[in-house]
């Protein structure tokens, strides 16, 4: 599961050609405290929580949704 969990903001962040700098200056304007270093550190790991998540997912104007797997 950490690697789909890394897959999936990686592919987001390539999606919208972010690196570490941007996607940290897009997540501080919605007023999360974070910089490239942190960034980079988690998201390689894969040792983010869901919050960060929902965070991620705000700071690019994503709609998070559940489903039932089909």
């Amino acid at each position: 599961m950490k690697d789909r969990a890394r897959q999936f903001i990686k592919s987001e962040m390539a999606k919208r050609d972010l690196n570490y700098i941007k996607l940290a200056n897009l997540m501080n304007q919605k007023g999360y405290k974070e910089n490239q270093d942190t960034l980079r550190t988690k998201i390689n790991r894969g040792t983010f929580s869901f919050y960060f998540v929902l965070q991620f997912c705000d700071s690019l104007d994503l709609e998070f949704k559940v489903s039932d797997k089909s």
